[in-house]
């Protein structure tokens, strides 16, 4: 739940010094801002995430304030400490500051500063995120690498590196699970391997679960409590047609645009029957996007032409990975390969040349010292604004 306050200067002021603030956090609990990180770049809905460290030490801290550019936007008052703050539309530079109040009347302070790209306030400038998976020649995940290990290229130019992290990248997750009527036999051993791959994500990353037939229904919503979202999936019965690209489209719309890692996993067992949006829209929605899509067939998609064409092609494009079984039972090996695939990424950000919104098709090629294997995305497509 996000609950906003705009307060005047003073008496944010007077609210902040009326308690001693610390210049450093000494010895014990600290508090980290954990989302966004030091130059980071904001633009659009950005989720603010305080950490306690050691966890433990959450429990003694009654509320985390955020303030973003000397403005109270949230006072959250229970674990998760996060909340949502709409940095606006142009990359500026911002303040981000969070204050913990703990029951011995302590505080704990933490500060970052994010960047803004020249003449952000002028123009409006793109940024193109990029989402890597490194393997080797045996395909073990290549963990440790830095900034100056990456060489990214546009179109097959060389362009510079903005951002860089490697470590507690947030994560914004959609799991979308087809109950239409063809999934009526297998919709048991899918939703144990469901809320198995929820039971097994980071509680700290938000995760929105869709089911759909013909039509799309949110069953937990990103802010919903970890326990809940697994108990939602009981709720889940086959029936109806299936609206593949809808929940597509819905998908990649669901995600936010703050700093981190998106990705989707779609779960489906046939073709598109009854969609209002057509290929083309599911297609162009995925191409305008950063999220990395896992898509998972089962049953008769595994002999379904057009449906596996869809999902290899979304997920080929995001970096993603698309998989196909006729074994329920592979579900649970399925999840935990793309856990690990979640868990090893890399994220690599870079201003998009001025006459990216074109319409037109822009390849991504990145480059990893050691002659590794790179899973990325392999472009983007933005049309111009209106």
């Amino acid at each position: 739940m996000r609950v906003s306050v705009r307060a005047p200067l003073l008496a944010l002021a007077v609210a902040l010094f009326a308690a001693p603030w610390p210049s450093a956090q000494g010895p014990g609990p600290s508090l980290r801002i954990a989302s966004p990180t030091n130059d980071t770049y904001l633009s659009g809905a950005t989720r603010l995430v305080a950490m306690i460290d050691p966890p433990a030490a959450a429990r003694d801290v009654t509320r985390v304030v955020f303030f973003a550019d000397g403005q109270q936007v949230c006072t959250v008052s229970r674990q998760p400490f996060e909340c949502e703050w709409e940095a606006g539309d142009r990359i500026v530079e911002h303040q981000i500051r969070a204050v913990a109040t703990r029951r011995d009347g302590g505080r704990l302070v933490h500060t970052v500063r994010t960047r803004g790209l020249e003449y952000a306030e002028l123009v409006d400038v793109d940024v193109v995120q990029v989402t890597a998976v490194v393997t080797d020649g045996n395909g073990r995940f290549v963990r440790g690498l830095t900034q100056k290990d990456f060489k990214v290229f546009e179109d097959n130019k060389p362009l510079p590196i903005t951002n860089f992290a490697a470590e507690n990248i947030p994560l914004e997750l959609v799991v979308a699970v087809d109950v239409s009527s063809s999934m009526r036999d297998a919709i048991a051993s899918v939703k144990a391997a469901a809320k198995l791959f929820l039971n097994s994500i980071d509680p700290r990353d938000q995760v929105t679960v869709l089911a759909f037939n013909e039509n799309i229904f949110t069953f937990a919503r990103r802010a919903t409590d970890a326990r809940a979202r697994v108990r939602a999936v009981d709720l889940m019965a086959a029936w109806g047609g299936t609206a593949l690209y809808d929940v597509i489209v819905r998908s990649v719309d669901i995600l936010g645009r703050q700093a981190g890692r998106r990705s989707i996993v779609l779960f489906s067992d046939g073709d598109d029957t009854s969609s209002h949006a057509p290929l083309a829209t599911a297609i162009e929605r995925t191409e305008g996007s950063d999220a990395t899509i896992y898509a998972i067939g089962q049953g008769r998609a595994v002999e379904a032409p057009g449906l596996q064409k869809l999902m290899k092609q979304i997920a080929t494009v995001s970096g993603g990975q698309a998989f196909f079984t006729d074994n329920s039972g592979r579900l649970e090996a399925i999840f935990k390969e793309i856990l690990e695939d979640l868990r090893n990424q890399y994220v690599i950000s870079y201003p998009a040349p001025e006459t990216a919104r074109d319409g037109a098709w822009h390849a991504i090629r990145l480059e990893v010292a050691g002659g590794h294997r790179v899973r990325a995305r392999q472009g983007y497509r933005l049309t111009p604004r209106r």
